[in-house]
């Protein structure tokens, strides 16, 4: 039997703005469609967050958030992972607020402080659709995306409170030893699952050297683990073709990147999830099922969820 590999589809995450694509999903209909189809092209996981339907902007409203993910369930049986990154500048409460209220299957647990940079994405924008778009992406300048230890203690708790998987992310090797050292405290279990988010302008560098070497020290610190592999931007499918090479699962999707290939715009997550799992095929892989990465990541299924 070929091997299984996980295909996540990030939807519409935090970072792109309305004026940089059409395509981007932004009312909660578009991000459930957008989910659905991603998984119908093969994705078995999608990560999910919200955004103000009239403006586009992140948002953490509770409501939002479970008419997306409710949705998503009525009709596919896709693991949802619920994000804890949110948008920038939200408060820890805002964060981790639907992890109790809704007790998803798969979260996401960013694993240290890092400068996360889009100024430059606001020097592209020449006439920016909404108001908040330009200010968002500038003031990161001056933005620190804040992971304190005492904060991803908070976010673990909760989520094991909930029974809900972390997915780890992490955005340079130091946040392995940030991991190492929630295993060793015993607030973590192995396997833990570690998700390679590459290229963001703070972060380590996309480049299949820096990857080699987040894998190895993975290894060597935590040992027993299940990991996969985004990338932003124009590094997205070099990266995620490295990662299931070098036996990883992989993330795709319009929160990641807004293009298939250079200089042609992606209309959905699932032109991208057709794309690798085409790769991930050529390499004698398969994709996993939504019931497969439940396995394969020990996830409590869909019965328990609280949406």
């Amino acid at each position: 039997m070929n091997k299984k590999v996980i295909i996540t589809a990030a939807i519409t995450g935090a970072i792109h703005t309305p004026s940089m694509s059409p395509y981007l999903p932004i009312t909660p209909e578009q991000i459930i469609n957008d989910a659905v189809g991603a998984h119908e092209a093969g994705a078995s996981v999608v990560h999910i967050h919200a955004r103000c339907p009239e403006t586009g902007r992140p948002s953490s409203d509770l409501k939002l958030i479970q008419e997306i993910v409710s949705g998503i369930k009525q009709r596919s049986n896709v693991v949802i992972c619920i994000t804890t990154g949110a948008g920038l500048g939200m408060t820890l409460e805002e964060r981790i607020s639907a992890i109790p209220k809704l007790k998803p299957e798969l979260a996401s647990c960013n694993a240290g402080s890092v400068n996360f940079v889009l100024q430059r994405a606001a020097e592209k924008i020449k006439n920016p659709k909404y108001d908040w778009e330009l200010p968002y992406l500038e003031n990161t300048y001056d933005f620190v995306f804040s992971n304190t230890f005492k904060g991803i203690d908070y976010f673990v708790r909760t989520m094991n409170d909930n029974d809900t998987k972390p997915e780890f992310e992490i955005y340079d090797v130091g946040m392995i030893n940030n991991i190492a050292y929630f295993l060793e405290k015993g607030l973590l279990k192995s396997p833990v699952y570690l998700q390679f988010v590459m290229g963001i302008l703070g972060g380590i560098p996309a480049t299949v050297d820096n990857l080699v070497y987040l894998l190895k020290t993975a290894k060597e610190l935590i040992g027993d683990f299940s990991w996969s592999c985004a990338a932003a931007g124009r590094y997205q499918f070099k990266l995620t073709t490295a990662a299931l090479a070098l036996g990883g699962n992989v993330r795709v999707g319009l929160e990641d990147n807004l293009f298939v290939r250079p200089g042609v715009m992606a209309k959905s997550s699932a032109e991208q999830v057709i794309q690798i799992r085409q790769i991930a095929n050529n390499l004698g892989l398969e994709a996993a099922t939504p019931e497969e990465a439940r396995t394969i990541l020990s996830l409590k299924g869909i019965s328990k969820v609280a949406y």
